[in-house]
């Protein structure tokens, strides 16, 4: 299927919510909205280990080194050193970053992939818990407010923009929609280092290696009350070990619910998939993550508890109690282990069963690539990315640097648009609004990106990070639009999920009112359209430089033409002494309505 067929079917979809919004039109076409007015608002043989990722104040590393597997055969390495013209530099940013830039842009296209993931692979860390407790010590000597949830927003929204690291910015926000824990739990919401410090785990573990990612998700104490496995206790005669975790583990995080072949299609039996694991694997798991609790300096029952609280124990990985973890005999996913073990023993066995899964290469990868490049990856897309899994070409297994890179620069994610690759998926709208302010280099003159009421499908993006409905976050990654043409197609649609009527009106009105006047709090985050409104005298240039920064250069005549026409409809007059004012308003027009018709279009809400 050719990309400009999927890019159809997705805008099919989507045009027919468009539609009983009033708006809409041709695969192309911009809704019919009104031009904006400006005015003043106010199981292989184990290798040598993993070196373990240096540890941050965010996470103090991994219990046990994981272990790695090596292939009967090396796999293949996606092409290095690519060079890219300023379009395809665009189109490649759009994907590894938040969105891009000009400068960005011009650095790329001057450069070459290696040099660019080199760059990015260096570049250091800057946590989210560090602001957090910025912001409480600020708090606490001016024994002010407590700091609360929306203050992690603050901090999402600087790094996500402003972050010099935006590979791992990126991929960190796609893990987070992986490996899901949400501030819609009430417990989670008050915990504001917690929530930090596992967004900068996940940051960490972005470069690093699946295991010891693995083992950071199911040891941080957010996960752990997110899931319900801290303070997990052994069996007894009135109690059975709650297996909340041990579920989406497998489930979510690792394995999938069928067995996968290495390409991501699914293994058969009899014209039947073939389940992964069993409610007996799902029993036996969940004894293995019995006795985590808080981390502290002991293991008395009051800490376990947490009547005795350690003051790191938010941002800390759980620790084991022995007295609470099951000393019985747990079986699952063919393994064994006797009640002789540590409980420690037992998460690392249990942990590098799930990491050495036949399973866990494909679905991994398949979601890597479906939150960073396309929905519908080909067979062959997800084999080779896989394959670069089991084996980064070095013998390691589950090298996350090596996986990015083959996501991103894989040959059916290089693709041209309109060649045979099925490329593509909807733009959710928080990526949206993030490619909105890096392109045009939107802040708050206080240096506070206060951000926070978005999850309003009506008056805001229908979502924030970090709270997610549920654990399987906002749409599954197998979610298909009911009786739609992609439904037809026998395709998925994942961001489709969050797309209804109330969300297409919220989008385009939130993104009409950014556009023109800034987004949060008092809309005190502005753009500057400095560029563009030196280029707004000429249409084609002013388009020409949007086309570039919000849709990659693959802007496509018919819209590019209508947008050059309703940029004409409003005519500049000839400069006066007098009118200065009034042509520098018709310029801000021009810019604003050639960007907000850009982004109300299919060509750019579907990610090419």
């Amino acid at each position: 299927m050719t990309h400009t067929t999927l890019r159809r079917l997705l805008a099919s979809t989507l045009l027919s919510l468009l539609a009983a919004c009033g708006g809409g039109g041709g695969d192309s076409q911009p809704p019919a909205v009104q031009q904006p007015v400006v005015t003043n608002p106010p199981p292989a043989t184990s290798t040598p280990s993993i070196p373990a990722t240096p540890t941050t104040p965010a996470d103090q590393g991994t219990a046990t080194p994981p272990v790695v597997v090596t292939p009967a055969a090396p796999a293949p390495m996606p092409v290095a050193g690519r060079v890219f013209t300023r379009k395809e530099a665009s189109r490649f940013l759009g994907r590894a970053t938040f969105g891009p830039n000009m400068a960005a842009i011009d650095a790329l296209a001057a450069s070459d992939s290696d040099a660019w993931f080199a760059d990015q692979f260096a570049r250091p860390q800057t946590t989210h818990l560090s602001y957090m407790d910025k912001l409480i010590a600020a708090q606490v000597a001016a024994n002010g407010p407590r700091v609360g949830f929306t203050a992690f927003y603050e901090t999402f929204w600087q790094q996500a923009i402003r972050g010099e690291d935006q590979l791992r910015q990126r991929v960190a926000f796609a893990l987070s929609q992986i490996f899901v824990i949400s501030m819609q739990n009430e417990t989670v919401r008050p915990l504001v280092r917690g929530t930090s410090s596992y967004y900068d785990m996940l940051g960490q573990h972005a470069f690093g290696n699946f295991r010891n990612l693995l083992d950071g998700v199911a040891r941080h104490p957010m996960m752990g009350i997110y899931l319900s496995h801290m303070r997990n206790q052994k069996e007894s005669g009135t109690r059975t070990p709650d297996e909340n975790f041990a579920r989406e583990v497998m489930q979510l995080f690792t394995i999938g619910l069928v067995q996968l072949n290495a390409d991501g299609s699914v293994k058969l039996s009899g014209g039947k998939p073939i389940d992964t694991y069993s409610r007996e694997d799902v029993a036996g798991l969940a004894k293995v993550f019995t006795g985590l609790s808080w981390a502290g300096p002991d293991q008395s029952t009051g800490r376990f508890n947490g009547s005795i609280a350690d003051p790191e124990r938010d941002s800390k990985p759980m620790q084991m109690y022995p007295a609470f973890h099951s000393t019985s005999e747990k079986r699952f996913l063919g393994q064994t282990i006797s009640g002789a073990t540590s409980g420690d023993d037992d998460i690392r066995v249990a942990l590098d069963t799930l990491f050495n899964h036949p399973n866990a290469a494909p679905f991994f990868s398949r979601q890597l690539i479906q939150r960073l490049v396309t929905s519908n990856p080909g067979a062959a897309y997800v084999g080779r990315v896989s394959a670069v899994f089991a084996n980064n070409g070095k013998g390691v297994r589950g090298d996350m640097q090596a996986i990015v890179r083959a996501v991103l620069l894989d040959p059916e994610a290089v693709a041209l648009p309109g060649s045979t690759q099925r490329t593509g998926k909807l733009r959710e709208p928080l990526l949206r609004l993030a490619n909105w302010m890096r392109a045009f280099d939107a802040k708050p003159a206080n240096g506070i990106y206060n951000i926070y009421y978005l999850d309003d499908p009506l008056s805001g993006l229908a979502g924030n990070p970090l709270n997610a409905p549920s654990v399987f976050n906002y749409y599954r990654p197998s979610y298909v639009p009911p009786n739609s043409a992609i439904a037809s197609a026998g395709l998925v649609a994942p961001e489709m999920q969050l797309t209804s009527e109330p969300s297409v009106t919220g989008y385009l009105n939130f993104m009409q009112e950014a556009v023109n006047s800034g987004v949060g709090d008092a809309r005190l985050v502005k753009p500057d359209y400095t560029q563009e409104l030196a280029a707004s005298a000429d249409a084609n240039a002013l388009v020409d430089r949007v086309d570039l920064l919000l849709l990659n250069g693959a802007m496509t005549s018919r819209l590019r033409g209508q947008i050059v026409n309703a940029v004409n409809s409003i005519v500049l007059p000839a400069a006066s002494t007098t009118n200065g004012p009034q042509i520098a308003n018709l310029q801000a027009n021009r810019v604003k309505l050639a960007i907000f018709l850009a982004m109300a279009s299919t060509d750019y809400l579907v990610q090419k």
